[in-house]
């Protein structure tokens, strides 16, 4: 079982950057691949950013890429959303995702990952 905490949301004005951080429970966090999927209110969760295990190729929606940044620390079992230029359309709960072990399926979609975080709120005005 992986316990994964999200911190690091807020309220922010467009144009603003916020950095989010997902802390994962366990001794095999490196063998995960990790994602960023948000879910805006009336709309259904979508996929944001991933990370693979330890060599670190990423993967973005095309509406955050050149804008996002997902890294991980895998010392500190830690992966990281770094959001600059954020949009009001922005707005959502972000959630912190992890695979199985050496999963190698679709990144993009939620079903290929089994732990969720509980979410945390990203608000941005205009």
């Amino acid at each position: 079982q992986v316990r994964l905490a999200e911190s690091g949301g807020g309220l922010v004005q467009a144009g603003g950057s916020l950095r989010l951080s997902c802390a994962a429970s366990g001794r095999t966090f490196s063998t995960y691949v990790m994602g960023w999927f948000r879910q805006a209110p009336g709309k259904e969760r979508e996929f944001v950013a991933a990370i693979r295990r330890s060599d670190e190729n990423t993967y973005y929606a095309d509406s955050v890429k050149g804008r996002f940044t997902i890294s991980r620390d895998n010392a500190k079992n830690t992966v990281y959303l770094q959001m600059n230029s954020l949009k009001p359309e922005a707005t959502a709960v972000y959630y912190c995702a992890a695979s199985l072990p050496y999963y190698s399926g679709n990144y993009y979609s939620d079903s290929g990952y089994a732990y969720w975080g509980q979410g945390t709120q990203v608000t941005v005005s205009s």
